[in-house]
């Protein structure tokens, strides 16, 4: 197993679901989408949200010293981000007052690779995700870590985001949920497009303030 598993990976484990539980751009861009489309219009989110994270994760692996100094590329990566940001919030703040017909809900969803790209632009275009995983990787598991551990432990952590964003979208999906969310879907929606919109304006204004 200490072939395998770092010294620290349960620290690691646990720093990562935490970081879960905390609501950011992806939670809300999945809600706003498995609000409307259940599971079928929101897997593919969470599969490309799942990806973005493995792709910044084999940057740090290979190369953590190097991503150190890409400063420019980070700010860059982080303007581009929140205007997809802005993008995605403001065509979720468009939604007009509907209720939602819960046997057609799953009609006229967006199609996998529409969702999939979504969901990886949004884990991609956030370079939160690669400072997050350039800590973890990097000052928690320490020098001495294996390339095999670093492995071990970067499949861990996405196949964790994959599962959590599943059981996210699961949950709203659920029938009882679904019912309560019949005429008021629109309104999820919205804050949903409002929240991404506040995200994206803070990146924003922290960039022109550091100019």
């Amino acid at each position: 197993m200490e072939l395998l598993f770092p010294s620290a990976f349960l620290a690691l484990a646990l720093a990562h679901f935490v970081a879960l539980l905390s609501p950011g751009p992806d939670f809300f861009l999945l809600m706003g989408f498995a609000a409307r489309h259940r599971l079928r219009g929101s897997a593919g989110l969470c599969v490309g949200i799942a990806a973005g994270n493995g792709l910044y994760i084999l940057l740090v692996i290979i190369g953590a010293n190097v991503l150190r100094s890409f400063t420019l590329l980070f700010s860059v990566i982080e303007l581009l981000g929140a205007l997809y940001l802005l993008w995605i919030g403001w065509q979720l703040a468009q939604s007009r007052p509907t209720t939602l017909a819960i046997d057609r809900a799953d009609a006229a969803c967006p199609s996998w690779r529409r969702q999939f790209l979504l969901g990886l632009g949004s884990a991609v275009l956030n370079p939160k995700n690669a400072l997050f995983y350039l800590a973890l990787m990097t000052a928690l598991l320490g020098p001495d870590v294996t390339l095999l551990q670093q492995s071990v432990s970067g499949i861990w952590m996405v196949t964790v985001v994959l599962i959590w964003d599943l059981a996210v979208v699961s949950c709203i999906a659920l029938p009882a949920v679904q019912q309560r969310l019949r005429h008021s879907v629109w309104k999820i929606e919205r804050a949903a497009g409002a929240v991404l919109l506040a995200f994206g304006g803070w990146i924003v204004w922290r960039f022109l303030a550091s100019l």
